[in-house]
Protein backbone atom coordinates (compact mmCIF):
# COMPACT_ATOMS: atom_id res chain seq x y z
CA UNK A 1 0.00 0.00 0.00
CA UNK A 2 1.32 3.54 -1.04
CA UNK A 3 1.58 6.30 1.43
CA UNK A 4 -1.33 7.95 -0.59
CA UNK A 5 -3.74 5.37 -0.08
CA UNK A 6 -2.83 4.77 3.45
CA UNK A 7 -3.52 8.64 4.24
CA UNK A 8 -6.73 8.35 2.37
CA UNK A 9 -7.74 5.67 3.84
CA UNK A 10 -7.18 6.75 7.05
CA UNK A 11 -8.72 9.93 6.80
CA UNK A 12 -11.78 8.36 5.04
CA UNK A 13 -12.15 5.87 7.94
CA UNK A 14 -12.14 8.48 10.45
CA UNK A 15 -14.04 10.54 9.18
CA UNK A 16 -16.70 8.59 8.07
CA UNK A 17 -17.45 6.76 11.31
CA UNK A 18 -17.07 10.40 12.75
CA UNK A 19 -19.93 11.17 10.28
CA UNK A 20 -22.24 8.29 11.22
CA UNK A 21 -21.56 9.30 15.18
CA UNK A 22 -22.92 12.61 14.55
CA UNK A 23 -25.83 11.63 12.27
CA UNK A 24 -26.76 9.10 14.44
CA UNK A 25 -26.66 11.73 17.34
CA UNK A 26 -28.86 14.48 15.61
CA UNK A 27 -31.08 11.64 14.30
CA UNK A 28 -32.18 9.89 17.84
CA UNK A 29 -32.44 14.07 19.58
CA UNK A 30 -34.84 14.46 16.15
CA UNK A 31 -36.86 10.84 16.97
CA UNK A 32 -37.08 11.70 20.05
CA UNK A 33 -39.22 15.24 18.99
CA UNK A 34 -41.95 13.32 17.25
CA UNK A 35 -41.93 9.61 17.44
CA UNK A 36 -44.89 10.36 19.69
CA UNK A 37 -46.67 12.55 17.64
CA UNK A 38 -46.13 9.68 14.56
CA UNK A 39 -47.33 6.47 16.90
CA UNK A 40 -50.40 8.77 17.74
CA UNK A 41 -51.31 8.99 14.05
CA UNK A 42 -51.01 5.02 13.86
CA UNK A 43 -47.80 5.21 11.36
CA UNK A 44 -46.15 2.01 13.89
CA UNK A 45 -42.75 1.54 13.15
CA UNK A 46 -42.56 2.18 9.87
CA UNK A 47 -43.72 5.89 9.96
CA UNK A 48 -40.94 5.93 12.49
CA UNK A 49 -38.53 4.54 10.27
CA UNK A 50 -40.16 6.70 6.94
CA UNK A 51 -39.53 9.55 8.58
CA UNK A 52 -36.10 8.77 9.81
CA UNK A 53 -35.14 8.58 6.13
CA UNK A 54 -36.37 11.46 4.93
CA UNK A 55 -34.89 13.57 7.66
CA UNK A 56 -31.35 11.84 6.77
CA UNK A 57 -29.81 13.79 3.88
CA UNK A 58 -30.78 17.01 6.34
CA UNK A 59 -28.77 15.58 9.22
CA UNK A 60 -25.70 14.35 6.96
CA UNK A 61 -25.51 17.76 5.51
CA UNK A 62 -25.86 18.93 8.72
CA UNK A 63 -23.32 16.93 10.42
CA UNK A 64 -20.11 16.90 7.60
CA UNK A 65 -18.46 19.58 8.66
CA UNK A 66 -17.80 18.65 12.28
CA UNK A 67 -17.60 15.08 10.82
CA UNK A 68 -14.31 16.26 9.09
CA UNK A 69 -12.71 18.02 11.97
CA UNK A 70 -13.74 15.44 14.69
CA UNK A 71 -12.65 12.49 11.73
CA UNK A 72 -9.49 14.49 10.41
CA UNK A 73 -8.06 15.38 14.52
CA UNK A 74 -8.57 11.16 14.95
CA UNK A 75 -6.16 10.79 12.08
CA UNK A 76 -3.72 12.95 12.51
CA UNK A 77 -3.44 12.36 16.27
CA UNK A 78 -2.68 8.91 15.30
CA UNK A 79 0.16 9.91 12.62
CA UNK A 80 1.26 11.88 15.08
CA UNK A 81 1.43 9.57 18.11
CA UNK A 82 2.74 6.94 16.35
CA UNK A 83 5.48 9.37 15.07
CA UNK A 84 4.47 8.41 11.31
CA UNK A 85 5.09 12.36 10.50
CA UNK A 86 8.40 12.19 11.87
CA UNK A 87 9.45 9.56 9.65
CA UNK A 88 7.47 10.90 6.81
CA UNK A 89 9.14 14.31 7.17
CA UNK A 90 12.28 12.91 7.67
CA UNK A 91 12.32 11.73 3.83
CA UNK A 92 11.37 15.27 2.73
CA UNK A 93 7.56 14.87 3.01
CA UNK A 94 6.25 18.10 4.33
CA UNK A 95 3.01 18.79 6.57
CA UNK A 96 2.06 20.58 3.57
CA UNK A 97 1.89 17.52 1.42
CA UNK A 98 0.34 15.06 4.02
CA UNK A 99 -2.74 17.91 4.14
CA UNK A 100 -3.04 17.08 0.10
CA UNK A 101 -2.86 13.49 0.43
CA UNK A 102 -5.39 13.89 2.98
CA UNK A 103 -8.00 16.07 0.99
CA UNK A 104 -9.62 13.83 -1.36
CA UNK A 105 -11.65 12.37 0.74
CA UNK A 106 -13.09 16.17 2.17
CA UNK A 107 -12.91 17.12 -1.38
CA UNK A 108 -15.85 13.72 -1.97
CA UNK A 109 -17.69 15.04 1.40
CA UNK A 110 -17.95 18.79 0.27
CA UNK A 111 -19.32 17.61 -3.14
CA UNK A 112 -21.51 15.23 -1.67
CA UNK A 113 -22.57 17.86 0.48
CA UNK A 114 -23.26 20.29 -2.26
CA UNK A 115 -25.13 17.36 -4.25
CA UNK A 116 -27.21 16.88 -0.88
CA UNK A 117 -27.98 20.53 -0.10
CA UNK A 118 -29.09 21.68 -4.14
CA UNK A 119 -31.07 18.17 -5.38
CA UNK A 120 -31.57 15.62 -2.56
CA UNK A 121 -32.76 17.32 0.95
CA UNK A 122 -35.03 19.70 -1.20
CA UNK A 123 -36.70 16.63 -2.71
CA UNK A 124 -36.52 14.72 0.69
CA UNK A 125 -37.76 17.87 2.38
CA UNK A 126 -41.29 18.48 -0.20
CA UNK A 127 -41.98 14.82 0.85
CA UNK A 128 -41.71 14.50 3.96
CA UNK A 129 -43.63 17.78 3.98
CA UNK A 130 -46.71 16.06 1.83
CA UNK A 131 -46.68 12.78 3.79
CA UNK A 132 -46.59 15.01 7.52
CA UNK A 133 -49.71 16.82 6.45
CA UNK A 134 -51.68 14.00 4.98
CA UNK A 135 -51.72 11.76 8.12
CA UNK A 136 -51.97 14.75 10.49
CA UNK A 137 -55.84 13.81 11.95
CA UNK A 138 -58.84 15.73 10.32
CA UNK A 139 -60.53 18.06 12.90
CA UNK A 140 -62.96 20.09 11.19
CA UNK A 141 -63.32 22.17 14.02
CA UNK A 142 -59.91 23.89 14.02
CA UNK A 143 -59.63 27.30 13.36
CA UNK A 144 -57.18 27.78 11.37
CA UNK A 145 -55.19 31.73 11.10
CA UNK A 146 -54.43 33.26 7.91
CA UNK A 147 -51.15 33.85 6.93
CA UNK A 148 -49.16 36.67 5.44
CA UNK A 149 -46.66 36.47 2.43
CA UNK A 150 -45.23 38.92 -0.25
CA UNK A 151 -45.53 37.67 -3.89
CA UNK A 152 -43.34 39.88 -5.94
CA UNK A 153 -44.65 43.56 -4.78
CA UNK A 154 -48.08 42.07 -3.33
CA UNK A 155 -48.97 41.45 0.16
CA UNK A 156 -51.17 38.94 0.71
CA UNK A 157 -53.22 37.62 3.18
CA UNK A 158 -55.05 34.44 2.82
CA UNK A 159 -56.22 31.35 4.92
CA UNK A 160 -54.47 28.05 3.95
CA UNK A 161 -56.97 25.34 4.20
CA UNK A 162 -56.34 22.55 1.19
CA UNK A 163 -53.39 19.67 2.48
CA UNK A 164 -52.52 19.64 -1.13
CA UNK A 165 -51.34 23.55 -0.76
CA UNK A 166 -53.67 24.23 -4.04
CA UNK A 167 -56.56 26.73 -2.65
CA UNK A 168 -56.50 29.79 -0.41
CA UNK A 169 -59.39 31.46 1.05
CA UNK A 170 -60.73 34.55 2.09
CA UNK A 171 -57.78 36.10 -0.02
CA UNK A 172 -56.34 39.90 -0.02
CA UNK A 173 -53.95 41.04 -2.31
CA UNK A 174 -52.23 44.88 -1.53
CA UNK A 175 -50.37 45.98 -4.54
CA UNK A 176 -48.15 49.29 -4.24
CA UNK A 177 -46.75 51.35 -6.75
CA UNK A 178 -42.81 51.73 -6.22
CA UNK A 179 -42.57 54.16 -4.08
CA UNK A 180 -44.32 51.59 -1.56
CA UNK A 181 -47.79 53.69 -1.92
CA UNK A 182 -51.26 51.45 -1.42
CA UNK A 183 -52.57 51.75 -4.87
CA UNK A 184 -55.15 48.43 -4.85
CA UNK A 185 -56.77 46.37 -2.91
CA UNK A 186 -58.03 43.33 -4.05
CA UNK A 187 -60.68 40.83 -2.14
CA UNK A 188 -61.68 37.61 -3.39
CA UNK A 189 -63.80 34.00 -1.86
CA UNK A 190 -60.88 31.57 -2.94
CA UNK A 191 -57.52 31.22 -4.90
CA UNK A 192 -57.23 27.93 -6.74
CA UNK A 193 -54.24 26.71 -8.52
CA UNK A 194 -55.53 25.58 -11.94
CA UNK A 195 -53.37 24.51 -15.27
CA UNK A 196 -50.14 25.71 -13.78
CA UNK A 197 -51.48 29.39 -12.12
CA UNK A 198 -53.83 30.56 -9.67
CA UNK A 199 -57.39 31.83 -10.38
CA UNK A 200 -58.78 34.37 -7.89
CA UNK A 201 -62.48 33.24 -7.26
CA UNK A 202 -64.89 36.26 -7.26
CA UNK A 203 -62.58 39.20 -6.72
CA UNK A 204 -63.61 42.76 -5.61
CA UNK A 205 -61.49 45.49 -6.82
CA UNK A 206 -60.97 48.98 -5.04
CA UNK A 207 -58.64 51.26 -6.99
CA UNK A 208 -57.16 54.23 -4.89
CA UNK A 209 -56.63 57.46 -6.85
CA UNK A 210 -55.33 60.84 -5.59
CA UNK A 211 -58.92 62.01 -4.48
CA UNK A 212 -61.20 59.32 -5.09
CA UNK A 213 -61.63 55.43 -4.78
CA UNK A 214 -63.15 53.21 -7.90
CA UNK A 215 -64.51 49.45 -7.00
CA UNK A 216 -65.61 46.57 -9.72
CA UNK A 217 -65.25 42.74 -9.57
CA UNK A 218 -65.19 40.42 -11.84
CA UNK A 219 -66.50 35.93 -11.45
CA UNK A 220 -62.68 35.27 -11.58
CA UNK A 221 -59.36 36.22 -12.54
CA UNK A 222 -55.85 35.17 -13.26
CA UNK A 223 -53.33 35.98 -10.68
CA UNK A 224 -50.77 34.55 -10.61
CA UNK A 225 -47.86 31.83 -11.23
CA UNK A 226 -45.00 32.46 -9.05
CA UNK A 227 -46.61 30.74 -6.30
CA UNK A 228 -46.35 26.95 -6.03
CA UNK A 229 -48.74 24.62 -4.32
CA UNK A 230 -45.35 23.38 -2.75
CA UNK A 231 -44.63 26.61 -1.13
CA UNK A 232 -48.52 27.20 0.58
CA UNK A 233 -47.91 23.44 2.14
CA UNK A 234 -44.15 24.76 3.35
CA UNK A 235 -45.77 27.67 4.55
CA UNK A 236 -48.89 25.95 5.95
CA UNK A 237 -46.57 23.92 7.74
CA UNK A 238 -44.88 26.56 9.44
CA UNK A 239 -41.57 25.54 7.65
CA UNK A 240 -38.62 27.71 8.32
CA UNK A 241 -35.76 26.22 5.76
CA UNK A 242 -35.68 27.84 2.48
CA UNK A 243 -33.93 25.38 -0.19
CA UNK A 244 -31.75 27.34 -2.50
CA UNK A 245 -34.52 26.95 -5.60
CA UNK A 246 -36.68 28.29 -3.08
CA UNK A 247 -34.73 31.31 -2.51
CA UNK A 248 -34.17 32.11 -6.02
CA UNK A 249 -37.70 31.96 -6.53
CA UNK A 250 -38.73 34.42 -3.77
CA UNK A 251 -35.90 36.65 -5.21
CA UNK A 252 -37.16 36.52 -9.05
CA UNK A 253 -40.88 37.43 -7.70
CA UNK A 254 -42.27 34.32 -6.13
CA UNK A 255 -43.65 33.60 -2.76
CA UNK A 256 -41.55 35.58 0.17
CA UNK A 257 -42.06 35.99 4.25
CA UNK A 258 -39.21 37.20 4.92
CA UNK A 259 -36.58 40.40 3.67
CA UNK A 260 -34.70 40.09 0.40
CA UNK A 261 -31.40 40.24 2.22
CA UNK A 262 -32.53 36.90 3.75
CA UNK A 263 -32.96 35.67 0.47
CA UNK A 264 -29.83 36.57 -1.05
CA UNK A 265 -27.90 35.67 1.72
CA UNK A 266 -29.68 31.89 1.77
CA UNK A 267 -28.25 31.52 -2.08
CA UNK A 268 -24.78 32.81 -0.91
CA UNK A 269 -24.91 30.13 1.49
CA UNK A 270 -25.99 27.36 -0.25
CA UNK A 271 -22.74 27.68 -2.30
CA UNK A 272 -20.40 28.18 0.74
CA UNK A 273 -21.57 25.64 2.85
CA UNK A 274 -19.81 23.00 1.62
CA UNK A 275 -16.25 25.10 1.68
CA UNK A 276 -16.67 24.30 5.62
CA UNK A 277 -15.25 20.87 5.26
CA UNK A 278 -12.17 22.49 3.58
CA UNK A 279 -11.87 24.91 6.07
CA UNK A 280 -12.52 22.24 9.11
CA UNK A 281 -9.55 19.76 7.00
CA UNK A 282 -6.82 23.53 7.35
CA UNK A 283 -7.87 23.85 10.63
CA UNK A 284 -7.23 20.66 11.66
CA UNK A 285 -4.32 19.73 9.80
CA UNK A 286 -1.84 21.87 12.55
CA UNK A 287 -2.69 18.21 14.22
CA UNK A 288 -0.50 16.42 12.21
CA UNK A 289 2.75 18.53 13.91
CA UNK A 290 1.84 17.86 17.28
CA UNK A 291 4.19 16.18 19.78
CA UNK A 292 2.77 14.29 22.51
CA UNK A 293 5.77 14.04 24.55
CA UNK A 294 6.39 17.65 25.02
CA UNK A 295 2.46 18.99 25.12
CA UNK A 296 1.01 18.41 21.89
CA UNK A 297 -2.71 17.81 23.28
CA UNK A 298 -2.58 21.23 23.89
CA UNK A 299 -2.32 21.79 19.83
CA UNK A 300 -5.00 19.52 19.56
CA UNK A 301 -6.87 21.27 21.68
CA UNK A 302 -6.36 24.50 19.62
CA UNK A 303 -7.14 22.95 16.77
CA UNK A 304 -10.93 22.05 18.42
CA UNK A 305 -11.00 25.44 19.58
CA UNK A 306 -10.52 27.26 16.03
CA UNK A 307 -12.99 24.91 14.05
CA UNK A 308 -15.87 25.25 16.79
CA UNK A 309 -14.75 28.87 16.87
CA UNK A 310 -15.53 28.71 12.94
CA UNK A 311 -18.78 27.49 13.17
CA UNK A 312 -20.07 30.70 15.57
CA UNK A 313 -18.56 32.79 13.39
CA UNK A 314 -20.23 31.34 10.43
CA UNK A 315 -23.42 31.37 12.04
CA UNK A 316 -23.10 34.63 13.40
CA UNK A 317 -22.00 36.44 9.95
CA UNK A 318 -24.88 34.46 8.24
CA UNK A 319 -27.43 36.39 10.94
CA UNK A 320 -25.81 39.51 9.63
CA UNK A 321 -26.69 39.10 6.32
CA UNK A 322 -29.94 37.66 6.84
CA UNK A 323 -30.94 40.85 8.75
CA UNK A 324 -29.32 42.77 5.90
CA UNK A 325 -26.46 44.28 8.46
CA UNK A 326 -24.07 43.05 5.97
CA UNK A 327 -23.64 41.95 2.31
CA UNK A 328 -24.93 38.84 1.30
CA UNK A 329 -22.07 37.95 -0.05
CA UNK A 330 -19.59 38.47 2.76
CA UNK A 331 -22.09 37.25 5.27
CA UNK A 332 -21.46 33.86 3.43
CA UNK A 333 -18.04 33.71 2.46
CA UNK A 334 -15.78 36.05 5.17
CA UNK A 335 -15.68 33.21 7.60
CA UNK A 336 -14.71 30.80 5.19
CA UNK A 337 -11.99 32.74 3.97
CA UNK A 338 -10.78 33.90 7.26
CA UNK A 339 -10.53 30.68 9.11
CA UNK A 340 -9.22 29.03 5.85
CA UNK A 341 -6.81 31.65 5.87
CA UNK A 342 -5.81 31.24 9.46
CA UNK A 343 -5.47 27.53 9.22
CA UNK A 344 -2.86 28.12 6.34
CA UNK A 345 -1.10 30.40 8.81
CA UNK A 346 -0.82 27.81 11.14
CA UNK A 347 0.52 25.03 9.26
CA UNK A 348 3.74 27.19 7.50
CA UNK A 349 4.36 28.55 10.79
CA UNK A 350 4.62 25.32 12.36
CA UNK A 351 6.19 23.68 9.40
CA UNK A 352 8.80 26.64 10.13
Amino acid sequence: MTLSAYLLKLMAGRILAALAVLAGVLQIIDLLEVTTQILDRDLGPGGVAYYAMLRMPRLIEQAAPLAVLAGSLFAFAKLAGESAVTAMRSTGISAYRITMMAAPTVVALALLQLVIGMVVAPRTDQMLSAWWQASAPQDPSKVIDPVTFRVGSEVVVATPRDPDGRSLEKVTLYRRDQTGRLVERTTAKAAVWEAGRWTLIEPRFETLGIASISEGQARTMDWTQNLQPADVRAMAAGQTLVTPAEAKRALAGGLSVRPRTFYDTQLQRAWAAPFACIVMLLLSAPACMANFRGGGATLLVQCLAGGLLFLVFDGAFTALGENGAAPAILAAWAAPAMFAALGVTALIYLEG
